[in-house]
């Protein structure tokens, strides 16, 4: 009974650290298919500690901070895993689209599977659930404006050199990551109570939820705990650069799309903060979920795209932010719908529904296009 316990509490860092020993060895050993196989296992599994970890230290810190903690972890694992993927572009130019995909399918995933599924979720056990309208009426206007932006090399794209474009998205990049210094001063200093809600929950109000106080982090220090997460992305970056260059070569031998690579990506970079989600769902804390989803998804565009633009021109690549007509027009639809869905600052399982349809069909056209 005590194995069974102890494999629940740690299931993550047994599958991860093993999967990343047996990603090392079949990398080693040149079975390309099985070493892209355990790396991803092992970047997921590594990432739910990270998760797990931050989770706690976002209790300690509280909202809005806790939040931006499980978000900035995550985006912290999306940029390591896709500037891994930037690097094979220079034995694989290919790989180019696959990490261009990646950054829109991982905003598509944070807003339509991670938050329609934890509204899905909650919807179906509380049947309305509450959150504080101001957040997502923020969100919702940060990330128009972020999709509008990203539109701009878009369009050069079309009639302009590759020298026009490449100067366009430096200029953007570096607009979006301005734009998110004046973001994080209004959600941490200003407008703080923008990002709380404070009615308490229906679940906590009645039911305490048991806590595992026997859990090996829960006894850290936040300075152990934050060390130890860094230690898990270091362990994160050297599975994602087995992972890209044992996963590009077996994507392009399966004649897999650019769209699925993006998509997969995005699953595993978003996959902890799913868990999460779904479980502040099923306590009816969908202040959290919104500030996960959508603050997830702001930092991803404002934070990931000047990221791996800068570390591009650091390795000497030129990645520039022309997106598919498809890539913007699902990201634009989808921020449309979230502002519907959370405007009025209640939520229920067919609006949770509605976003995880327009997910599928994305993921659809994306997979076969």
């Amino acid at each position: 009974m005590k194995n069974i316990e102890f494999f629940k509490d740690y299931w993550d860092i047994i599958v991860g650290f093993s999967s990343f020993l047996l990603a090392i060895f079949f990398h080693l050993e040149h079975f390309t298919v099985l070493s892209a196989i355990f790396s991803a296992i092992a970047i997921g599994s590594i990432a739910v500690t990270v998760s797990e970890i931050a989770e706690i230290l976002a209790e300690r810190f509280g909202e809005p901070f806790g939040s931006m903690i499980l978000t900035f972890s995550a985006v912290l694992v999306e940029i390591l895993i896709l500037f891994m993927v930037l690097l094979e572009t220079k034995a694989h130019p290919e790989a180019l689209d696959g990490v261009k995909n990646g950054i829109i399918a991982t905003v598509l995933v944070d807003l339509n599977a991670l938050l329609g599924l934890a509204v899905f979720v909650g919807g179906l056990n509380f049947k309305e659930q509450v959150h504080n309208e101001d957040t997502s009426a923020s969100y919702t206007t940060v990330l128009f404006v972020a999709a509008a932006m990203l539109l701009v090399p878009t369009t050069i794209s079309i009639h302009s050199s590759e020298d026009a474009l490449f100067k366009a998205s430096l200029i953007i990049s570096v607009l979006l990551f301005i734009y998110y210094i004046f973001i994080f001063k209004f959600q941490t200093t200003t407008h703080v109570h923008f990002f709380k809600f404070t009615k308490r929950s229906r679940v906590k109000k009645y039911l305490k939820e048991d806590e595992n106080e026997d859990y090996f982090f829960d006894k850290k220090s936040n300075l152990f705990n934050i060390i130890f997460l860094i230690f898990l992305l270091v362990i994160i970056g050297i599975v994602s650069e087995i992972f890209a260059k044992d996963g590009v070569a077996v994507f392009k031998e399966f004649g897999f799309s650019a769209g699925f690579v993006g998509i997969l990506i995005a699953f595993i970079t978003v996959a902890p903060e799913l868990f999460t989600a779904i479980r502040a769902a099923k306590n009816d804390e969908m202040q959290r979920v919104v500030n996960i989803a959508m603050g997830a998804s702001t930092v991803s565009i404002l934070l990931t795209v000047p990221s791996l633009i800068f570390l591009s021109l650091i390795v000497g690549i030129n990645l520039t932010l022309d997106f598919s007509p498809l890539q913007v027009g699902a990201l634009l639809l989808t921020i449309l719908l979230v502002w519907k869905t959370t405007e009025d600052g209640e939520t229920n399982y067919l609006e949770g529904l509605s976003h995880l349809m327009l997910f599928l069909s994305y993921a659809v056209i994306a997979i076969f296009y």
